[in-house]
């Protein structure tokens, strides 16, 4: 295939190791299709997992990402391979949840961005963290991430 926008992936369409750490992962981008359009790109991850610095005990999160690509749209192998890297690396959930926002808005330089990451408990008490660039566009349709806030038993 000879389309100049994926010219220099590296990833999509090879096999791939996956990254050891987030450090190692390589987040690869291609040209936004529809340049000068503002339009609204989510990805979810249900099963996003990292460890606790402290104790090494995996922790678990929902992560909702929205953004509004400028010249550019993420790779979603490559994004993938990025967020599996976090499972053996050891941040508290606010450490992951902005790391993994401020290096999508380094790499993609996007009109606007926000994470959503719902954590389940630890010790008994859930920890959501959200984050975003500004103010969202205000004729982009952005709708409810719509994930509930953790429910025990009760």
């Amino acid at each position: 295939m000879n389309d100049p926008s994926i010219a220099g992936l590296t990833q999509l369409g090879q096999p791939t190791v996956q990254p050891a750490s987030p450090e190692q992962a390589v987040l690869e981008r291609v040209s936004a299709p529809h340049p000068g359009r503002q339009y609204l790109v989510r990805f979810t991850a249900p099963e996003f997992t990292s460890l606790c610095p402290i104790t090494g005990q995996p922790d678990f999160a929902h992560l909702v990402i929205d953004y509004v690509p400028r010249d550019f749209i993420v790779e979603s192998k490559s994004l993938k391979l990025y967020l599996t890297s976090f499972r053996n690396h050891g941040a508290f959930h606010e450490a992951c949840s902005v790391q993994i926002a401020t290096t999508l808005v380094e790499r993609l330089d996007p009109v606007w961005l926000r994470i959503g990451a719902y954590w389940y408990p630890r010790g008994g008490i859930p920890i959501d963290v959200f984050w975003q660039t500004g103010a969202p566009p205000a004729d982009v349709w952005i709708p409810a991430q719509d994930v509930p806030g953790y429910r025990g038993r009760g």
